[in-house]
């Protein structure tokens, strides 16, 4: 079972930790770290991939990337990675081709107050697109469903907090 499977990898880590919604946490759901083992990334590509009912599957960088890459070889759909910054290259904030008018799952590690994925939808919708869902392995369970609802996206964790943390 995944849950175990996480908890076995180790991770929840336990300090002091601040997250990318700027909120202290006296714990860190670890999702990139567990995704560089071939199996665990296999096994959650496939239930992440399950729940994909779009024409195209996108991911912030870069914890998202590698569930990105492996749901899209999955599911045969194309994918767009967002940028952070414009930076590098083409300074484009979307990578991948974006037919307009394309319904998009967004594929995240780990969502907590959901203020990174609704700037991801708005960047997409920006181009054309449309945001339907937010497809997760870790819903911290802080707001986050609540938030993507008034924005009419679905939140589809395959995990809550509430059920790693018994």
């Amino acid at each position: 079972m995944l849950r175990d499977e996480l908890v076995e990898k180790g991770a929840i880590k336990y300090g002091t930790f601040t997250l990318t919604s700027g909120k202290q946490s006296n714990f860190y759901v670890d999702i990139k770290e567990c995704m560089t083992a071939p199996d665990l990334l296999r096994e959650t590509a496939e239930l992440l991939a399950e729940k994909v009912q779009s024409d195209i599957v996108a991911g912030v960088e870069l914890g998202a990337v590698p569930l990105l890459v492996a749901v899209s070889m999955l599911v045969h759909k194309p994918y767009i990675i967002i940028r952070k910054e414009r930076e590098h290259g083409t300074k484009s904030l979307l990578i991948g081709k974006t037919p307009p008018g394309s319904t998009v799952d967004i594929i995240e590690d780990v969502v907590t107050t959901g203020g990174s994925v609704l700037r991801a939808a708005k960047m997409l919708a920006d181009a054309g697109l449309k945001p339907e869902r937010v497809i997760c392995v870790v819903d911290r369970e802080e707001g986050a469903m609540e938030a993507l609802a008034q924005n009419n996206i679905s939140l589809v964790p395959l995990i809550r907090i509430s059920e790693i943390r018994k």
